[in-house]
């Protein structure tokens, strides 16, 4: 698939109309004084059927993204990269994405199961472990037993393959810093991270960690892409920063605050940064390309 050069596409706009008040003037003062003409068309990029996604160094602080976890997928959103829910979005959205040279990420949860997940009953008793806070039905996984979870999340992963997904985005990869149920440790968590983007890698998906912010530093060498939510207001930013330093695109989504505001901080560091309902439907605020 290839991607469409930039200069040859339209602005982003939302998926639907939504009164954001009156900042909208200011937005766009602040859009023009961010963009800058850009010297030339983006690269072509080819990716071989089968073949993990690439993300060309040149191209790491201008991806235009999108992450949708609701049905169905608004395939019309100008987005170079959707981040997607690989059991709710169907084989025909992702054919029309990639006829379109969209980059398609799946998020899948790794260290976390739902009841309602298809394959839920797949994981043994012994590795299920105390409710997620926040989030109904939902379980903490034993990292350290790998023998017995490596097999149901390859065939996750190979779901994402089969639907045509590139790229594969690892949440809930930070068990050790939750009441898990387990006694999980740092080094725990960093070895069944380092696995998993072996086992995607394995697969022909390209690995991406999504948040886990302080095995970072540890992790950016193993992984091609960071997903983050709320640096801004959590005020962490920086430490996404071994990510962006080495080439590699950092996804970050701000649930509140201004674009006007959060976009300065974020564009600065290389970041591709969006403004999304916490729904993670299919409206978005782009911050402006550097």
């Amino acid at each position: 698939m290839r991607i469409r050069p930039v200069c040859a596409v339209p602005r982003s706009r939302p998926a639907r109309v939504r009164r954001r008040g009156p900042r909208r003037g200011v937005a766009l003062a602040l859009t023009a004084l961010l963009l800058a003409p850009v010297p030339a068309c983006r690269e072509a990029v080819t990716v071989p059927p089968g073949a993990p996604t690439p993300w060309p160094a040149a191209l790491a602080d201008r991806w235009r993204w999108q992450w949708q976890l609701t049905a169905p997928v608004d395939v019309t959103v100008d987005a170079d990269v959707f981040l997607l829910d690989p059991v709710a979005t169907t084989s025909t959205e992702t054919a029309a994405l990639r006829a379109k040279g969209r980059r398609l990420v799946c998020q899948v949860r790794v260290g976390t199961y739902a009841t309602g997940d298809p394959d839920a009953t797949r994981f043994p008793a012994a590795v299920r472990g105390a409710a997620v806070p926040g989030r109904a039905g939902s379980r903490f996984l034993d990292v350290r037993r790998w023998d017995s979870l490596a097999p149901v999340l390859a065939d996750r992963f190979r779901l994402c393959r089969g639907k045509g997904f590139g790229a594969v985005a690892l949440a809930d990869a930070d068990g050790y810093r939750h009441r898990s149920g387990f006694p999980l440790g740092f080094d725990d968590q960093l070895l069944f991270n380092r696995r998993l983007a072996g086992l995607a890698r394995q697969l022909d998906l390209s690995p991406g960690l999504v948040d886990d912010l302080a095995q970072v530093a540890a992790l950016a060498p193993d992984f091609d892409f960071a997903v983050n939510q709320e640096c801004v207001r959590r005020r962490e930013c920086a430490k996404l920063l071994p990510f962006a330093d080495a080439h590699k695109p950092v996804f970050h989504v701000e649930y509140t605050g201004d674009p006007v505001d959060f976009c300065v901080t974020t564009v600065g560091y290389g970041f591709a940064s969006i403004r999304k309902d916490r729904t993670l439907d299919a409206w978005r605020e782009p911050c402006p390309l550097p």
